[in-house]
């Protein structure tokens, strides 16, 4: 009898694993980072603190060597998914290939001279050589040059000599003296700032004076729309594990301590400096208020570089930022 009792508890065991089938598989995405941005920090603190299994999801990070390699592995289907602009991502919308934003940073760029540079405002840049990292067409760029004419009624694109480059090269510039300002992305700024360079102007001086609200995470993650139509769990894993993870660096030293080496520090000032700005731009504000503030600006950049900066859209294409959570 106790043989029997025991196969028939064996047998209505394989019965339930029959009737369960096999566990799901985790869901699985390629997220394309760069070796040392900062969105490589964000997926070492997901990945040591098992933020992705926690969310039923498994990140395979794949390492690219520029913000250009990312784009085109982006578009060639080879990641899912990259920390990119949200005007870059509207215009792909906007070009018929679908795409949706999840705000990563609202950390932006800023124009930095030496701490003795006599220029105390944008219009003390007349004449001055000034490093643009980005381009021509770059954003900060533009609106910055709006914010000049409307405020000290000053075309800094030909009344001052604007170098452009890649951001190291313009931050080694600077500092040797060979440049007045530079406009840089925020790390590079923060490396400076460390070491006693002045923040003439931040980005979003300009962006307010144009009738934006708030911080705006003009830095996101972009999925491919086939992506986020088909995998929707795969994307809010990812978009929940992002928001553990900067809440664990909002408020753990231990924990940058820990990534101190992907920070690429040179000195305590420049690590703090870093990680305060890294925080600072956190993106807090609800969906609605991101949109309508990216429309704000789309608006003004889309008047100011025409198409050869947003495509044919003239306004933020609709459904652009993800909602699913």
């Amino acid at each position: 009898m106790v043989g029997l009792s025991r196969r028939l508890a064996i047998g209505l065991l394989l019965a339930v694993a029959v009737a369960a089938g096999p566990a799901a598989a985790a869901e699985t995405l390629r997220v394309g980072v760069l070796k040392f941005g900062t969105a490589s920090w964000e997926l070492d603190v997901i990945k040591t603190n098992k933020l992705d299994q926690q969310a039923g999801a498994e990140f395979e990070v794949v390492e690219l060597a520029s913000n250009d390699a990312a784009r085109i592995a982006f578009q060639a289907g080879e990641v899912d998914t990259i920390v990119s602009d949200v005007l870059w991502a509207a215009r792909l919308n906007a070009e018929g290939r679908p795409v949706v934003y999840v705000p990563f940073s609202s950390t932006e760029g800023s124009i930095m001279v030496p701490a003795n540079s006599p220029a105390k405002s944008i219009g003390d840049l007349k004449g001055k050589k000034i490093g643009v990292a980005g381009g021509a067409l770059d954003k900060g760029w533009l609106l910055i040059q709006g914010y000049a004419r409307q405020t000290a009624g000053v075309d800094l694109a030909r009344e001052a000599e604007p170098v452009y480059g890649a951001p190291p090269l313009l931050q080694q510039k600077l500092e040797q003296g060979e440049l007045d300002a530079a406009l840089l992305f925020w790390n590079f700024a923060a490396r400076l700032e460390a070491k006693g360079f002045r923040e003439l102007m931040p980005f979003d001086q300009a962006a307010k004076h144009f009738g934006v609200k708030g911080d705006v995470a003009m830095l996101g993650y972009v999925f491919q729309g086939k992506v986020a139509e088909s995998r929707p769990a795969a994307v809010k894993a990812l978009v929940e594990a992002s928001r553990k993870a900067k809440e664990i660096l909002a408020r753990s030293d231990a924990e940058w301590a820990r990534i101190r080496p992907l920070m690429r520090a040179e000195s305590d000032a420049d690590f703090a400096a870093l990680k305060r700005r890294f925080v600072e731009g956190i993106p807090r504000r609800p969906v609605a208020e991101e949109t309508a503030d990216a429309a704000r600006i789309y608006a003004i950049l889309a008047e100011i570089g025409g198409d050869k900066l947003v495509g044919p859209s003239k306004t933020l294409p609709a459904g652009i930022y993800w909602t699913g959570l």
